[in-house]
Order: structure tokens, then C-alpha cells, then sequence
């Protein structure tokens, strides 16, 4: 399985808003780095739901629920996007402070390629965030 972190503004769109609306279209990305990842996404994998700016955290796990497809926000057939739903909400948010603190996920994307809004996780390095999180 693969795995991934998708960040949001929580003033645009927060988890709360996600867990009400119970489903929802992941569009506007507009970086081929980041739009490549949406194109790997597979039915069924897991995505950590990152608030950027705001909070800094991660607070919940979606789930893929259908695989890309055109952008509907964009006439350009470069830009997908796939569609997700609430997965579980994490038991104890993970902020990117404790997230730098660990040599374990010194790697990846949110350290790494900060301003990218989805990116790919090693298995380990999803569990490492579950174990900070006290999430099963």
C-alpha cells in the first residue's frame, strides 16, 4: 500500500469541515510535483490530512475513495484530482515541531519539500507518525 500526506489550510478547508462533509474532491493542486503524486494514488490508500499555516499538525488519516481523474476547477487536462473520506481522526495531533525532532522522518516531503501539498510516505515513516499520534 501506499501511503501520503495531503496538507490543507485550515481556514480554507479544516478536518472538521472534511469529517462534516464526509467526502470530498482533493483539487487546485497546481504543482506537477504534487499533481504526480495524485496520479499514484490508489484506491484504498491512506493519506495523513496536514493543517499548514494554522497549527502546523497532523490532526486525521483519509482514504482514497476513487483514483484521479480531470480537474473539475481546471479546463487544462494536465490537473487531476482524486476523491477522499475521512478515515480516522488521530488520537493526539502530530505537529511538525515533534515532526523534525525525529531522525526517523528526517526524510520526508513535509521536511524535506515544505511548500509541496502532497507527498508520498514510507510505510515506516507512516507508522512513526501513528506511534506519535497513539493512534491504532
Amino acid at each position: 500500500m501506499n501511503y501520503w500526506l495531503i496538507k490543507s489550510e485550515p481556514f480554507k478547508y479544516s478536518w472538521d469541515q472534511f469529517e462534516k462533509d464526509g467526502k470530498t474532491i482533493w483539487d487546485g493542486v497546481r504543482n506537477y510535483q504534487a499533481r504526480n503524486n495524485l496520479r499514484e494514488m490508489k484506491k484504498g490508500a491512506l493519506c495523513f490530512f496536514y493543517h499548514s499555516n494554522e497549527g502546523k499538525e497532523i490532526v486525521g488519516i483519509a482514504k482514497v475513495v476513487k483514483e484521479h481523474y480531470q480537474d473539475p476547477t481546471s479546463t487544462d487536462p494536465n490537473w487531476v484530482v482524486v476523491e477522499i473520506a475521512p478515515f480516522k481522526k488521530l488520537k493526539k495531533t502530530v505537529t511538525l515541531e515533534q515532526i523534525k525532532t525525529q531522525p526517523r522522518l528526517a526524510e520526508i516531503g513535509l521536511v524535506k519539500q515544505s511548500r509541496l501539498s502532497v507527498s508520498a510516505l514510507k510505510a515506516h515513516e507512516f507508522d512513526v507518525i501513528l506511534e506519535l499520534s497513539a493512534t491504532k
